[in-house]
């Protein structure tokens, strides 16, 4: 009869007994720590949960696993499983320290405190040490960012929610304080990118719903901002911020179309009112009070209230620096000033804003008119207008040489003297310049002839030859004053040119 195979098994007792649930629990749980210790999270995660199902009951695998969604930054899990360690075993000190660092993370101050103290009268007063301070510095920044909210400082608010994101990465309410923040700031896509992160997670989260439709008002997206603030409302209808911005939305943009209505109308000064109206009602909507400014320019210029249109221009392009249609019509008010460097200015900025063939020429034009700011006047001097003919021209010029010429002044205190020789050669040379038809057209066209030797060499000697001061200007009765009476006798006095 054939002998059985015998097989050799390398056995040891403990293989031969089953092993219990709480032992494989512990196994998972040590395998759990040695992928936690080489940061494998995730795989330490799958462990933790096994050894979890294995012994429900046991606060310090609940403990693991909350600190393992900590370092995965999920902080409400882990919160969840710490709360569910202490539930267990009331004197578990970790499970209180892990509860005051996803407390501390999420932004639940009262929920760090609570914890903390728990902790301390567990593990003495050092225990959560970290956390205390952590917590003295947060309560800390919310009082100064409290105190800049008050006073609409909300640069300091960003600043001061900044800072307390490093404590706590997870707190929405944080963030959406820094959102709101930004939104008054005119950084709208900033504060949108933070709200729309929220709303992935929670669609129902009122604040980020309010910071979605203040971006949108701000941004002059009435119809879209209205929905905003409606859905607001009718998730919490006491929500006093999306009601009073609401209310001021739906104001500001009544105000603003009955102005544009009066403008359409030719009602001039009623459009300037409402305008005026509407610029009182929000001072945060930048870009709407923008355009409007813009509008109160333009009825300005339609009132030829020039400088309080450039005013309102400026006023346009303090909220919105690189406002094309402000920048264009404060170039035009500054040339219609004389302010012609204001003018290239303005033009210097369009071009870098839009090089376009318009803008390049209204900038050559401003630097034409702003070099003919800077020469003499020739028609000023001569007293006449820019379209006088040539008889004005030679009648004023004969004018204006009789009551600068230096025999005239002879007798006059040196100062005065010199002054009306000064006066006497830019008539000269006005005449020099007005009198020559290429001369003027050079002339009307910004070439600047005080370089050229232009003045008195220039007059046809002809014109006057050699003539008495009272019998050449005769304008009827004695030109120095009444009766001719003028101290001494000067009607032999003569003057030559050529």
């Amino acid at each position: 009869m054939a002998e059985p195979d015998v097989v050799d098994l390398d056995l040891t007792i403990d293989d031969l007994v089953p092993k219990s649930a709480e032992r494989l629990a512990e196994e998972k749980k040590e395998s759990g720590n040695q992928l936690y210790k080489f940061k494998n999270y995730k795989g330490a995660l799958v462990l933790y949960d096994d050894a979890i199902k294995l012994a429900p009951e046991n606060a310090a695998y609940y403990g693991n696993r909350s600190a393992c969604y900590m370092m995965l930054g999920m902080y409400k899990k882990a919160l969840d499983d710490a709360l569910k360690a202490v539930a267990l075993d009331p004197t578990f000190t970790k499970g209180y320290i892990r509860m005051a660092k996803c407390y501390l993370a999420l932004g639940d101050l009262s929920g760090v405190e609570q914890a903390v103290k728990h902790a301390s009268e567990l593990g003495g007063a050092d225990c959560a040490a970290n956390e205390k301070r952590a917590l003295e510095s947060l309560k800390k920044l919310h009082e100064d960012a409290q105190k800049a909210l008050e006073t609409a400082d909300y640069r300091r608010v960003v600043f001061c929610m900044d800072r307390c994101l490093e404590y706590s990465p997870s707190s929405t309410k944080d963030k959406l304080i820094k959102a709101e923040s930004l939104a008054m700031l005119g950084r709208c896509q900033e504060a949108q990118e933070i709200a729309n992160d929220i709303l992935r997670f929670d669609s129902m989260e009122t604040e980020a719903i309010f910071v979605r439709g203040l971006c949108l008002y701000f941004e002059d997206k009435d119809e879209q901002a209205f929905k905003h603030f409606q859905q607001v409302l009718r998730l919490a209808p006491d929500h006093k911020k999306a009601m009073e911005t609401y209310k001021r939305a739906k104001l500001l943009k009544q105000k603003k179309e009955e102005g544009n209505e009066a403008f359409k109308m030719g009602q001039w000064q009623q459009a300037l009112k409402l305008y005026n109206e509407a610029l009182s009602i929000d001072n945060n909507n930048k870009k709407v009070n923008a355009k409007l400014y813009y509008n109160k320019a333009t009825v300005c210029s339609k009132l030829n209230q020039t400088k309080e249109a450039a005013d309102a221009c400026t006023a346009a392009l303090e909220l919105d620096e690189n406002y094309i249609k402000a920048l264009l019509r404060r170039a035009k008010c500054y040339t219609e000033l004389g302010e012609y460097e204001e003018a290239v200015k303005d033009y210097e900025k369009l071009n870098k804003i839009d090089k376009s063939k318009e803008h390049k020429h209204l900038l050559h034009e401003a630097k034409i008119a702003l070099k003919k700011s800077k020469r003499k006047d020739y028609y000023k001097i001569l007293g006449v207008d820019k379209t006088a003919s040539e008889d004005d021209i030679k009648k004023a010029y004969r004018k204006r040489a009789l009551v600068h010429h230096p025999d005239r002044h002879a007798g006059a205190p040196e100062l005065e003297r010199r002054e009306q020789e000064r006066r006497f050669k830019e008539v000269g040379e006005a005449y020099g310049v007005l009198s020559d038809p290429k001369k003027r057209a050079r002339y009307d066209h910004g070439h600047d002839f005080d370089d050229d030797g232009a003045g008195m060499s220039d007059i046809d000697p002809s014109m006057f030859g050699h003539f008495n001061l009272r019998q050449t200007f005769d304008f009827g009765g004695d030109i120095f004053g009444a009766g001719g009476r003028c101290g001494p006798d000067v009607s032999s006095f003569s003057f030559r040119f050529g």
